[in-house]
């Protein structure tokens, strides 16, 4: 892809002279006559690099840097001034210019030192996600059978590239395995793009990752990019793509054989050297013979499966997890009482980890900071597991008995009933839609 400069430049002439110059160095410009035009386009599209004048018909260019500042601390940005302005210019650099230069422009020189300056530029934002990365906390994987063999196909994932289908009920951690396996993979210092396919439908989710050009489509009154572009080089990770409509299946299986898409409404073909990383709360095999999900696009995103176990199938893990949350929230030296611990490992936790966070920030803030006793999960107790929960074959039989069960306690509080099961209400209503159409 080309570097996307913005040149904000009020002198026409002196503006097509920067563009005729620069397209040909191989840069793609978008051209801002005065602060109000650049502040549009730079609140709405990603540049690598911002050329400003100093004296602009609405104000002066030295207010735009601290914008740029803001919101880009690494992008270069490069100040234009006049022969007899370099006291404002050395201000300029003070307050966050890279580097001036005064007219008339030598173009040559220009476009060297604006290739420099994007490679440093570059440097700048691989340095700071190196920092960002080291500092985040790892993953607590557990010692149980199901979460050594997770670690194992974590870790091969990591150094592979290829596409991983990461299945597993709702609240499990998915999405935290995935940002695992991209600060660990070769691709770390890039960036880690994720998108709910189930928030997202039809041509608003192809826009998403594809990007659109104006006038794509009726609300389109401008160019954006796609998660495709802002994923290059690095990990694209899409979570419940079982939610995902059939024509966007289409156009994805398509992007990953041939390794180019158009944006909407373009007919220019785009690159993107991006890694995929898919997740999945449902049997995708079941989706394949429904026809909802296309069996050609789930050779293409399953070449390594990693199938997480919910926390009630390794229960063993439960106090780690706890102790990991504990050690990892506001207040890390909290303890918890081996009385506690018990009731927790009793419970069935239907909302996997997502739900176990919210039960102990919910108890933290009953204990006010203190060590966690019974009495803070003391609302745990009368959700035991219900007779008919024993009696159930199969995990679905097990989430609709709990489910409805949470319902018939709620008295059919739809919001009160999610919230007990650590669940969204988008979510409660989905399974509940799904019950019906079963039956």
């Amino acid at each position: 892809m080309k570097p996307r400069i913005l040149l904000i430049e009020d002198e026409p002439g002196t503006r097509f002279g920067f563009v005729k110059y620069l397209s040909k160095s191989g840069f793609d410009i978008s051209e801002s006559e005065d602060l109000s035009q650049a502040d549009r386009a730079f609140s709405s599209q990603q540049f690598d690099a911002v050329i400003i004048d100093v004296n602009l018909p609405d104000g002066s260019g030295l207010d735009f840097i601290d914008k740029v500042r803001e919101n880009s601390p690494y992008i270069p940005l490069i100040i234009i001034t006049g022969a007899g302005d370099i006291p404002i210019a050395v201000d300029a650099m003070r307050r966050g210019g890279d580097n001036f230069l005064t007219k008339p422009v030598d173009m040559e020189g220009l476009d060297v030192f604006l290739k420099k300056t994007l490679e440093i530029g570059s440097i700048r934002k691989i340095h700071s996600s190196r920092l960002r990365l080291e500092k985040k906390e790892d993953v607590c994987f557990g010692e149980s059978h199901g979460m050594k063999e997770v670690l194992t196909l974590a870790r091969m994932a990591a150094e592979s590239n290829s596409q991983v289908l990461i299945t597993g009920e709702t609240g499990t951690g998915k999405g935290v395995i995935a940002k695992w396996i991209h600060r660990h993979s070769r691709r770390s210092s890039f960036n880690f793009v994720d998108v709910n396919c189930s928030s997202l439908k039809g041509d608003l989710l192809a826009s998403e990752l594809f990007g659109n050009v104006r006038g794509a489509f009726t609300s389109a009154n401008q160019d954006r990019e796609g998660l495709l572009d802002i994923a290059d080089g690095g990990t694209l990770f899409m979570d419940e793509i079982g939610e995902m409509d059939i024509t966007v299946q289409a156009q994805l299986l398509k992007v990953l054989e041939e390794k180019t898409y158009r944006r909407l409404g373009d007919t220019k073909l785009r690159r993107s050297d991006f890694r995929l990383i898919c997740a999945t709360n449902k049997d995708i095999e079941v989706e394949m013979q429904k026809g909802d999900f296309r069996r050609d696009l789930h050779y293409r995103i399953n070449l390594l499966t990693i199938h997480i176990p919910s926390l009630r199938e390794r229960i063993e893990d439960l106090p780690d997890m706890v102790n990991h949350i504990l050690k990892t929230g506001r207040t890390p030296k909290l303890q918890i009482t081996e009385e506690a611990m018990r009731i927790l490992k009793k419970y069935h936790w239907p909302g996997n980890i997502r739900e176990l966070k919210n039960v102990l920030e919910r108890a933290m803030i009953l204990s006010q900071c203190g060590p966690l006793m019974p009495e803070h999960f003391s609302w745990l107790k009368s959700e035991t597991l219900p007779e008919a929960i024993c009696k159930s074959k199969t995990l679905e039989e097990v989430e609709r008995t709990w489910i409805l069960s949470a319902l018939e306690s709620c008295k059919g509080d739809i919001e009160k009933a999610a919230k007990s099961l650590g669940i969204s209400r988008a979510t409660l209503y989905r399974r509940l839609k799904e019950f019906k159409e079963n039956n």
